[in-house]
């Protein structure tokens, strides 16, 4: 067990660099995390309280804020492949 974090905190630590300069290259990358993380913390923060929610409410938030993020995405790649005419300006 303690291999395997050591094994995942060097990985992490390797990677990092390479996941910022991807984060900051695609500035709406950023926003799908915080809402996992907005996500997961208020199904707990439910579940503390004993409000039995499925999980699926959850999981189903968290892939639809993907969807949309991959959409977004692919909408941003071809944007950048349509060049502006002379005459449009």
């Amino acid at each position: 067990m303690i291999l395997a974090l050591v094994i995942s905190t060097f990985i992490m630590i390797i990677s990092a660099a390479r996941i910022e300069a991807f984060a900051n290259k695609h500035l709406s990358i950023k926003i799908l995390p915080l809402s996992f993380l907005l996500i997961i913390g208020t199904w707990l923060v439910a579940e503390a309280f004993h409000d039995e929610s499925p999980e699926g409410y959850a999981y189903f938030a968290m892939a639809f804020s993907f969807v949309v993020e991959l959409l977004n995405r692919r909408y941003e790649k071809k944007q950048a492949l349509v060049q502006p005419c002379d005459w449009m300006e």
